[in-house]
């Protein structure tokens, strides 16, 4: 009975303690559930708690991305362009921040260098860092949107033999395009096709200004000169099915050439690579390796195996990477 009492009693004051405290404290849960929500919100998504933490302080840094909105538009890649400088601006600091705290821990514990040089050695890399992720955002749109107009060329021979085998059936031209839209899902044709039919159907444009509209969006001036002839017939009266087969057959003769030229040109970088990432590394690390069994010590960054530890895995991978990515721009995509 005691002990009932007393719980009941305790319970009391709680209750009591509670009610008082909550006016208090109200503002202060009901903000941190709303950062808790925000932020649930924004792990799905990285620029939009990127736009949350950074908003309104991107403005200031807009000017010197002024290039970056027009690559935004025509790489595809669906993000407002402040949140992606907001992402750009968050990546960069985090990076840096992280670097500069990581990499003069390793030289202090790892490679044993002096406590100056690890910290010389941690702001130099932290700010390469920060403007490498910057740089890279920058040109991700450009090299997305590169990739686009190269996946559009590849298939404008076939793209237009097809428009002309439907127009010379009499076909009409937005039944021409919703068509394309359904030939594949994975042809990037059949998206800026799928783009133009959205246009018409859901938000009520003719044919032709959704043409118009996709023309100057598209990274192809291939395809947006395939769009403009393709408006210019339809407004002119011409025949489609004509101007479509020419416009195959010489989209078709630019195929062979640039075939010829990246055969070419894979030659030359297939020798380059052989020269410089394989042979060169290999005289690198053996004169490195040497140079550390004789003793050979340089002051700080001169050391022989910090320079093998840094060629070997940074150097060789940041170049095979490089590689790849150039390999990658020059190839054809089909």
């Amino acid at each position: 009975m005691i002990l009932s009492r007393t719980r009941k009693r305790i319970k009391k004051v709680c209750q009591r303690a509670k009610n008082s405290l909550r006016p208090h404290f109200s503002p202060v849960t009901r903000r941190f559930h709303c950062w808790i929500e925000r932020l649930q919100l924004g792990a799905t998504k990285p620029q939009v708690l990127s736009y949350q933490v950074i908003g309104g302080r991107a403005n200031r840094f807009l000017p010197l991305f002024k290039d970056l909105d027009v690559s935004l538009r025509k790489s595809g890649i669906k993000v407002n362009f402040k949140a992606y400088v907001s992402t750009v601006i968050l990546t960069a600091l985090l990076l840096s921040i992280s670097v500069l705290i990581l990499v003069p821990m390793l030289l202090i514990f790892v490679f044993k260098l002096s406590l100056v040089s690890s910290l010389l050695f941690g702001i130099g890399i932290s700010l390469f860092a920060g403007a490498l992720a910057v740089v890279g955002f920058y040109f991700y749109p450009i090299y997305r949107a590169d990739s686009l107009k190269r996946t559009l060329e590849d298939g404008l021979p076939f793209t237009a033999g097809y428009m002309s085998i439907l127009a010379g059936a009499g076909v009409p031209p937005d039944v021409i395009f919703r068509s394309l839209a359904l030939v594949d899902a994975s042809l990037a044709v059949s998206k800026e096709a799928r783009t133009i039919m959205r246009d018409v159907e859901l938000f009520g444009f003719d044919v032709i200004s959704a043409l118009e509209a996709t023309s100057i969006r598209t990274p192809s001036e291939r395809f947006k000169e395939l769009l403009e002839g393709f408006i210019a017939t339809l407004r002119s009266g011409g025949s489609l099915a004509k101007y479509l087969r020419d416009r195959s057959r010489q989209y078709m003769k630019l195929k062979r050439i640039a075939l010829r030229r990246f055969s070419d040109t894979l030659s030359v970088l297939a020798e380059f690579y052989v020269t410089l990432m394989v042979a060169g590394s290999l005289i690198f690390v053996v004169m490195l390796s040497v140079m550390a069994m004789l003793g050979a010590s340089g002051a700080g960054p001169l050391d022989p195996r910090l320079l093998l530890f840094l060629l070997t895995y940074i150097g060789l991978p940041v170049g095979s990477i490089m590689f790849l990515i150039i390999l990658d721009m020059i190839s054809p995509k089909r």
